[in-house]
């Protein structure tokens, strides 16, 4: 074997010039090798972390533009995209170029030198490369020394040009890079707006899909260990503390969760992950504010509503009322109300519990909860 280590192999490639140069691309790091004797020539760190210090030592983009790249890096490496990357050499074998989060790297191998940065202010991170070394156009007449030599801008067309292919990550296009301008911009076939196009089938799909995932439902069923309750859900008076609900729900996150505290002719009370009564957090990470309907109120039992530490301090957890609680309103947010089940939440609140902090001696569970 050439090298060992733990790193993962993502691509190999051999440079032009006799064959003389490899490069192997591990995770996040590119190793050049001698192609006949295996010797490690040099190793390019291109880890995030590298990336970190150097924006610290020397800002390399805006703080804000770079904590983007290093998100959208981040998605990368957890994608099999990362796969699709490659690495090229000029035809003189000179030259290697590679893909990171700040562009297409050029390298130059005998000096050991970074030439440059191709794409660093492009929106786009840069994936498979391919570059073409030939000229753009052929003249019909034979190209002489003297006409190679002159400054006739005639003649340019005639030159080598090198243009750099590449493709990105999340783009469905393909992009070159090359030191000429288009010759004519103003035709019809170049007259494009790239902001404003026709979405693909690919981007249609994706969006209807997404569109169709429903974050509001109108009833939720609690399959407790004592049974089921099933609460009517007003998602229309109160969008975010449903929509925080149903995700919730969905996503499994109150599956196991414990009736924590329990107040026999008052209510009882869940959500907490944590089973004290001080943990729990929304969908979005923060706290959210209080949805207030004068339609809603704690006027009659089994209520539910969102249990809060104050105004504007919406989380996950919620209880449901025994009995009229006018003295609660305005100060939680009424979301539900149950409509089947009301024996198990009597059930519920009729259990032992510590006299000092309300709680259950039996932990009594949600075991899931059913959507409709």
């Amino acid at each position: 074997a050439w090298y060992q280590n733990v790193d993962v192999l993502i691509l190999l490639c051999q440079s032009y010039e006799n064959h003389k140069q490899i490069s192997v691309f591990y995770e996040d790091n590119v190793r050049v090798f001698t192609f006949l004797t295996g010797k490690l020539n040099r190793v390019f760190d291109e880890t995030l972390q590298r990336f970190s210090e150097l924006q610290q030592v020397k800002q390399q983009l805006p703080n804000m533009e770079f904590g983007r790249r290093m998100a959208a890096e981040r998605d990368l490496e957890k994608s099999d995209a990362l796969n699709l990357a490659n690495i090229v050499y000029d035809e003189s074998g000179h030259f290697v170029m590679y893909s990171t989060m700040l562009g297409v790297k050029v390298v130059n191998l005998y000096t050991n030198k970074m030439v440059g940065i191709i794409g660093k202010p492009e929106n786009l991170r840069p994936l498979k490369l391919a570059l073409f070394q030939g000229r753009a156009r052929r003249t019909k007449a034979a190209v002489t020394v003297e006409m190679e030599a002159s400054e006739n801008p005639t003649l340019d067309s005639a030159r080598s040009d090198p243009t750099l292919f590449c493709t990105a990550f999340k783009k469905n296009r393909f992009y070159m890079f090359t030191r000429r301008e288009p010759e004519d911009t103003k035709s019809q076939d170049a007259d494009r707006d790239i902001f404003n196009e026709k979405p693909s089938k690919e981007d249609i799909i994706s969006a209807t899909e997404a569109s169709g995932v429903e974050r509001l439902y109108e009833t939720a069923i609690l399959h407790t260990a004592l049974g089921d309750i099933t609460i009517k859900l007003f998602g229309k008076e109160c969008p975010r503390a449903v929509e925080n609900f149903c995700v919730h729900s969905k996503n499994g996150y109150y599956n196991s969760h414990i009736f924590h505290r329990v107040i026999k002719g008052f209510m009882v009370q869940t959500g907490d992950p944590t089973g004290t009564g001080t943990g729990g957090e929304s969908i979005w990470g923060a706290e959210f504010e209080d949805e207030f309907n004068s339609s809603l109120r704690h006027d009659r039992p089994y209520t539910v509503s969102m249990a809060n530490a104050g105004p504007n301090t919406n989380g996950s957890q919620f209880f449901i009322t025994l009995i009229p609680t006018p003295w609660l309103d305005n100060k939680h947010t009424v979301f539900g109300r149950v409509v089947k089940g009301m024996e198990v939440v009597q059930n519920i609140s009729t259990v032992k519990t510590n006299p000092k902090t309300d709680k259950p001696y039996d932990d009594i569970q949600i075991v899931s909860i059913t959507l409709k």
